[in-house]
Formats: C-alpha cells, sequence, structure tokens
C-alpha cells in the first residue's frame, strides 16, 4: 500500500486546498495519471500519480485543507489483493512530523537569529540525512515513510490529536508556525509556544497570534484596569464583524478558501512588515503610441500581439539598473537587504479568481518580442489557472496595470518580499501645454509607484519614476538604451 503525499508546490507554500477529486475510491489508475486539483497560496496544479494500482481510500475531501507532506489518498499496487497494509509506513512522532512538514529549504539554522532558531519548528529537507526523493514524482521523506496528518478530513480544524501535536510540540520547544506569524510574534514578545494554531497539524496563523496577543491584552486590563488605559503594547483586536438585526436573511457567508485567502495573507503581510508611501507622476505617451501604431501590424505579421507592457517592462528594468535600491528585499530574519543584479518583474493579473502575480524572468535580456509573448502567454494560463509554482515566485519587482481596466489613479499594495511595485492607468487624451507654449493634446497616464520607505528614500522613487518616463516619453532612447 503506498501512501501519496501532498508535494511542495511552490516556494513557502506549506499547505494546499483539495479542489475536486479526479478520482474515486476503486478506480484503478496509472503513472502519471491525474488525482485531483489543489489550490494553494500561488498556483492551482492537477496533481499526477506516482504509482499504477487501485485507489483504496480518499484521506481528503474537496474543500479540505491539507499541509505539505501529509498523505491524500492511498493506493494499493497489487491491485487490493494482497499486502493491504504491509506497506504503510509508521505514524510519526508528533516532533517528527513537524519536522517533515518542511518550510523555507533556503535558510540554515546559522543563519537565524537565536529566537529565531529556538521557534524553528521545520528541518528542511536537505537537512535529513541521507534524504533521497529522485525516485519519487513527490518529495519524499527520510526512509520512504509518509507521515500521516490527524485530522486530515475535518479541512482547515485541526483534530483533537493534531492539537495534542501541536501542543506537544510547542511544550518540546519546536513550534509549527507560518513565517509571518512568526515575524508578528517576535514583534509582539509573544512566545508561540503559548499559542493555540487553528491551521492544519496545529500550525499558528497570523490571526492566531493576533488573537493571542488581544487576549493577553484584556486579561492585563481586566488585572490593571486603571493603568492600562488603553495605551502602546499589543495591537488592537479585529473589530468583530455583527450582522444588523432583521438583515441575516439578506446575507451569505462565504468560506475564506483558495485563491481569495492566498490574497488576503498576502496583502495582510504587505500591510504589517512594509511601511508603505507613494509617489505619482505621470508620463507623455504620445510618441510611444505612435511608435506601437507603427510596428504592431508588423508584429501581428509575426505572430506577435505587442502591447505596450513590453516597453514598461524594458523602461523599468533600465532605471533598476541606475537606481538599484528599488530592487532589493529585506531580509526579517537576518536583517539584511537583499540586493539583486538580476531582474525578474511580477506581473498582476486579474483572474476570474482572484489575483494573481506570474514572473517574467530576466527581463534586461530580453527582446520586446519575447516579452510580448511571455506577457500573453502568462496571462492566458492564470485566467486558466495552470501557471506553475516556480512561475509565481521570485520577483524582484512588480508591475500592475490597473489602466487596462480603465482606472484613472491606484495606490498599488507592494508585492512582498519586493520593496515597491509600479501602477500604470489608462492612458487618455488630455490638453497638455508643449516646449513651445501651446495647448495640444497629447496621450498622457499616470504612474504611482508604491514603495517600502525602509528601503527606498523617497527622492530616490521620485528619480526612479523620472527615468522611467524619460525612457518612455522617448523611445528611441529606450530602443537605444534598454533593448
Amino acid at each position: 500500500m503506498k501512501e501519496v503525499l501532498l508535494p511542495e508546490l511552490a516556494e513557502s507554500v506549506v499547505e494546499g486546498e483539495i479542489l475536486k477529486w479526479m478520482v474515486k475510491e476503486g478506480d484503478t489508475v496509472t503513472i502519471e495519471q491525474p488525482l485531483c486539483e489543489v489550490m494553494t497560496d500561488k498556483v492551482t496544479v492537477e496533481l499526477p500519480s506516482p504509482y499504477a494500482g487501485t485507489v483504496t481510500k480518499l484521506l481528503a475531501k474537496e474543500g479540505d485543507v491539507v499541509a505539505v507532506h501529509a498523505a491524500i489518498l492511498t493506493i494499493d499496487e497489487t491491485g487490493g489483493t494482497a499486502g493491504a497494509s504491509a506497506d504503510v509506513a509508521p505514524t510519526p512522532s508528533p516532533e517528527q512530523a513537524i519536522q517533515d512538514s518542511g518550510e523555507n529549504p533556503t535558510t540554515s539554522d546559522e543563519q537565524l537569529p537565536q529566537q529565531a532558531q529556538e521557534e524553528r519548528s521545520i528541518v528542511e529537507a536537505g537537512h535529513i540525512a541521507g534524504s533521497d526523493d529522485s525516485a519519487s514524482l513527490f518529495k519524499a521523506f527520510e526512509g520512504g515513510g509518509a507521515v500521516k496528518v490527524q485530522g486530515l478530513n475535518q479541512g482547515g480544524t485541526p483534530s483533537p490529536a493534531a492539537r495534542e501535536a501541536g501542543h506537544t510540540a510547542a511544550v518540546t520547544g519546536r513550534v509549527l508556525a507560518v513565517p509571518a506569524a512568526r515575524q508578528l510574534a517576535r514583534e509582539m514578545g509573544i512566545d508561540l509556544g503559548q499559542v493555540q494554531g487553528s491551521g492544519p497539524n496545529g500550525r499558528i496563523r497570523i490571526a492566531d497570534v493576533v488573537n493571542h496577543g488581544s487576549a493577553g491584552q484584556a486579561q492585563s486590563q481586566a488585572a490593571a484596569p486603571a493603568t492600562a488605559g488603553g495605551q502602546g503594547g499589543l495591537p488592537v483586536a479585529p473589530v468583530q464583524y455583527r450582522t444588523p438585526k432583521g438583515y441575516e436573511h439578506l446575507e451569505e457567508r462565504v468560506p475564506l478558501r483558495g485563491m481569495r485567502r492566498a490574497i488576503s495573507n498576502q496583502m495582510q503581510a504587505s500591510h504589517l512588515y512594509t511601511v508603505r508611501t507613494l509617489t505619482v507622476d505621470e508620463i507623455n505617451m504620445t510618441k510611444l503610441v505612435e511608435f506601437r501604431s507603427r510596428v504592431k501590424d508588423q508584429a501581428a505579421a509575426d505572430g506577435i500581439k505587442i502591447s505596450y507592457l513590453p516597453f514598461i517592462f524594458k523602461a523599468v528594468a533600465a532605471a533598476l539598473k541606475k537606481y538599484p535600491s528599488l530592487n532589493t528585499s529585506f531580509d526579517e530574519a537576518t536583517q539584511e537587504i537583499v540586493q539583486k543584479s538580476y531582474y525578474h518583474m511580477g506581473m498582476a493579473v486579474a483572474t476570474d479568481a482572484g489575483l494573481t502575480v506570474p514572473v517574467l524572468r530576466d527581463v534586461d535580456k530580453k527582446s520586446v518580442y519575447e516579452l510580448a509573448g511571455e506577457v500573453v502567454d502568462l496571462a492566458a494560463r492564470a485566467q486558466e489557472g495552470k501557471l506553475k509554482g516556480d512561475e509565481l515566485a521570485g520577483s524582484t519587482f512588480s508591475i500592475t496595470n490597473i489602466g487596462s481596466i480603465g482606472a484613472l489613479f491606484s495606490f498599488p499594495i507592494i508585492n512582498v518580499p519586493d520593496a515597491a511595485i509600479l501602477g500604470i492607468h489608462s492612458i487618455q487624451k488630455r490638453p497638455i501645454v508643449n516646449e513651445n507654449n501651446e495647448i495640444v493634446v497629447a496621450h498622457m497616464m499616470y504612474i504611482s509607484l508604491s514603495f517600502d520607505h525602509r528601503l527606498v528614500d523617497g527622492a530616490e522613487a521620485a528619480r526612479f519614476c523620472k527615468e522611467v518616463i524619460r525612457l518612455l516619453e522617448n523611445p528611441d532612447r529606450l530602443m537605444l538604451e534598454a533593448m
């Protein structure tokens, strides 16, 4: 009997939602046959079967949120006639289950501050001596065994056994928590070992830390009402929603799941861990509009649908080289600024399921034609939910094109851990005064740069925008300097 585990589908992804089963118990499956659709924080994929045989048991229901490396179904390679339980790995100890769940595979213990090492809940695959998963489509555990996650059939609500596992983990000092919750706990001075996790396997989420802090604050205020006074200390608890009396039948409640949950987490992390500041400017796109009009028919003849985005990508990459502070990230764990000499652009795409940000890599090294082709391909596959995990991670800077749906202006949310995001908007004809003091009609576009003021000074951000403007207002210069 083989257990099929939920694999690591993308960087930092710790759980996935079973969207749809494509097999049922008793079905005969072949290697590579799709088993189910899984949505994670970053991508929706079909999981192929690593084994051929008979599906004996589905261990999760559609809509369940399952931890990475948890078993989701069992397959009898013998066809269900013999040895039904011979190969099932023993249930690991809670500590081993926590170790095997994997997180942040690139950071070593030595690189973390002492507190982070003490709180670290995960032992990465690379830390397991002798681990070898080369023979499996999925990343396996040491010795080929599988981790059984208790409460798998209860969706995002951990079972008593899972909660016990989480409690035991806390007692042993190895707490299971998402990175954002870990960081928030450090900032709030909260011991994660005292926080009850609500995620799979008792994993602690941001809301758990906030709720724990609020409860502690309430207890402190109750114990010393004369001195608490609501000043300083822990953050204010979220405002509790209450349905207006008499309107209950006019409301519908939808669980925060899938893409919307991923968007919520990313936006909350951006709000909590950046010092957002905005600078706004405008670009006279008239010459670029004329240039694109001249070349778009030739591009179409070459099979390329060319928009303004590839030109904007090239101008931004050139400006980032000139003002590199906007192409950085802040490593919260080591308190270091990461300066990057590669230029991967996140491209915000609005889909029916919500916002997603595929990444175009090495933009500075690609032609306008190459970028145009990638823009069309990534946008189409984003709409179809067919992006791969590695296509949604690793951006160094992001661009959001809210103007494609007619917006005049926006305040973009930084796609953390990027340092900045550029919002581009509608190109509209407006009267301007030209260099000859004449009122003329021009194609104008607002841009809004949202940046983390911890990493980027305001003057640097303004100069970056001016460089982008200079290149886009002069397509000939753009061709000479950025291509």
